[in-house]
């Protein structure tokens, strides 16, 4: 809905601009026509309209290529599918930090036709100047005019001929472009996203707590039960191959809406499921279309917000999405004592239709392509001009094309890009650790310690509350980040370069971990390994249990933001590449770790885990020093900053 009116709202916008530019382009055109400049060459007017060979790019637009400033030049076979639905390096860039403007009102649904027809006629006139004295002073008068066009030729890998209008937002405080939305509209499209990550993410924990009673109903054991749980898991990492990059090609809206729709579909199959093997299906497919917020909130975030204002805004969703594994066990817990074992689904299934509900009226469209493809389909039904094209359109290709491509993006960063390489293999071992440590909750608190299924799962809220400590760190990290940026903008200045290209490294991002927060997580399971004992106290565990949420959370921010910072462009598809293979892993894990707890017991299970975990407490401080090298080996990498 909000999508609709948005669409609504960019018409408005654009019959405005063109209102305006139509009357700086007569005005341009009747001044040359007396000019001596509308007797020189062919070659002359090119030089004119192109500044010397300079030509300008509206914001929020790249061309269609990688940028060959990132790296080498790439062979076609690599180029093609990764630049042809690109989302634009050099958009955000201007946007300042304190000055967001409100966008434009409502289209009014009365408005006056005639005028609207009258305007229709203007505007045509405007793409189709009269070159009665000089096709120089048209063009010339076009160019200088219509704000955030790009009028170039169409190169032949994207098929057509002569001029393209390449459209772009009017500039940098155009209150179309999302960075320029003020915080009031910012804020609640976040935490919508997260409220779809902490749904997704408690329907992936809610049935482990209700294992015994759904075990017990279907005949089989819990470690079969438990595959319940795993296969939602491995669906989850098949569908961000999906989820990212298809939102990269129609925007983040119709995904999240038509997946979580889909998502719920097959909770609703799972809660009605008659034997095992319905269930284990359904729970996979749930998995496969739940996967949407791991894999596009980073680009939508990243549509959102500044690098700057990424440091708090995506702890947001970071904590929203390590709460929803947590609260399902607190929630299923109670509910498969005093309940039926089945409404962990049909509570699932009625937060999901409340959450679909709130992102169907109330999110809008975020992603830069996909708005300024809006804004050219209306520039050519008011001009009548079919040469505005968005930079995504540019290509003339059928959408099953562009989707192709998009698929194959995915496994070509995760073959290709050492940073992905290795932060999904450290993720990988990381939910290795923390979903085999969940497991453990029934064998710590209710076989050791003899409390109930209920209070079992309440124990879940010191995790949750270790959360809440990794995001009292926001604000320290968010004033040094402020100081950093401060401090590259004005050497940018005494370098005479435009202080907006100043950057923060990616490598700004490990602080979270480097905190204490990648040393947390073996100290916390350590902890726990050798004080889970009826003679020791509940609480020690749980104390335990919260220096492990802080740890796992810390981490979380830093590789997501990590990635989000150093491929910006495309952020959805290598966090597509991560949530795979850590989530393909943690399936595994969730079924394994059942007996191993059985065969091993809690303090030698949990030991392992703990000294596991201790070889990756160097892994953000190798980063930090090395990571500028590991980007510069890297082809779709970030190299400056």
């Amino acid at each position: 809905m909000q999508s609709f009116l948005q669409y609504r709202r960019f018409r408005t916008a654009v019959k405005a601009q063109l209102e305006r530019d139509r009357a700086k382009a007569q005005g341009l055109v009747i001044g040359h026509e007396h000019s001596p400049g509308s007797d020189r060459s062919d070659d002359d007017k090119v030089d004119v309209e192109k500044g010397h060979g300079q030509q300008s790019v509206p914001h929020g637009v790249h061309p269609g290529e990688v940028d060959p400033s990132n790296g080498p030049p790439l062979s076609q076979e690599e180029q093609d599918p990764m630049a042809a639905n690109l989302r634009p390096e050099t958009y955000g860039k201007e946007e300042t930090e304190d000055s967001p403007t409100q966008q434009p009102d409502d289209d009014d649904d009365e408005a006056d036709e005639d005028d609207d027809t009258d305007l229709t006629h203007q505007r045509t006139t405007l793409s189709r100047i009269p070159t009665t004295h000089s096709t120089l002073s048209a063009r010339h008068a076009l160019s200088a005019t219509l704000t955030g066009i790009q009028i170039r030729q169409r190169r032949t890998q994207e098929g057509g001929s002569g001029d393209v209008f390449v459209v772009g937002y009017e500039g940098p405080d155009d209150p179309n472009d999302p960075h320029n939305w003020s915080y009031w509209q910012r804020i609640p499209c976040t935490l919508l996203i997260a409220a779809i990550g902490c749904v997704v993410g408690l329907a992936s924990a809610i049935d482990s707590s209700a294992l015994p009673q759904a075990a017990a109903e279907f005949g089989v054991s819990e470690v079969v039960e438990s595959m319940a749980t795993g296969l939602f898991l491995v669906g989850f990492g098949a569908g961000a191959l999906f989820a990212g990059p298809i939102s990269e090609t129609v925007g983040r809206n119709p995904v999240y809406i038509v997946t979580l729709a889909l998502f719920m579909c097959f909770v609703l199959g799972s809660a009605l499921s008659p034997n095992i093997e319905t269930q284990l299906t359904m729970r996979f497919f749930a998995g496969l279309f739940g996967s949407t917020p791991l894999t596009c909130a980073g680009g939508s975030i990243s549509d959102l917000w500044s690098p700057l204002e990424r440091v708090f805004s995506f702890a947001i969703f970071a904590n929203a999405a390590f709460t929803g594994p947590l609260l399902g066990p607190v929630m299923g817990g109670f509910i498969a004592e005093y309940l039926n074992w089945r409404w962990v689904d049909w509570i699932t299934l009625l937060i999901s239709g409340f959450v679909l509900a709130l992102v169907f009226f109330l999110q809008p469209e975020t992603y830069p392509p996909i708005l300024l493809k809006w804004k050219a389909a209306h520039l050519r039904e008011l001009t009548g001009d079919p040469r505005y094209r968005a930079e995504i359109e540019v290509r003339e290709e059928f959408l099953t094309h562009r989707l192709k491509r998009a698929l194959y993006r995915p496994f070509l960063l995760t073959a290709r890009e050492p940073i992905i390489i290795l932060v999904a293999l450290y993720l990988t071992v990381i939910y290795i650790i923390l979903f085999t440590f969940l497991d453990g909750y029934t064998y710590i608190f209710t076989l050791t310690h003899h409390i109930s299924q209920g209070l079992t799962g309440l124990c879940f809220l010191g995790i949750i509350l270790g959360l809440f400590g990794a995001s009292a760190l926001v604000p320290l990290i968010y004033s040094w980040a402020k100081r950093d940026l401060a401090l590259l903008q004005s050497r940018a200045v005494a370098a005479g370069r435009d202080p907006a290209s100043a950057r923060l490294p990616p490598e700004f991002r490990l602080w979270y971990s480097m905190l204490g927060g990648s040393l947390a997580i073996p100290i916390s399971i350590f902890w726990m390994a050798w004080t889970t004992s009826p003679s020791i106290s509940l609480w020690s565990p749980l104390a335990a249990s919260v220096l492990f949420g802080y740890g796992i959370l810390c981490v979380f921010i830093t590789c997501y933001q990590y990635i989000i910072d150093a491929y910006e462009t495309y952020a959805a598809s290598a966090l597509a590449s991560i949530t795979l293979i850590r989530y393909f892993a943690a399936g595994g894990m969730t079924i394994a770790g059942i007996p191993f707890y059985k065969n091993e017991g809690v303090a030698y299970t949990l030991t392992i885990l703990a000294c596991l975990s201790c070889l990756l407490v160097p892994v953000p401080y190798v980063f930090y020093r090395y990571g500028p090298a590991i980007r510069a080996k890297s082809k779709y990498a970030i190299k400056s900053g």
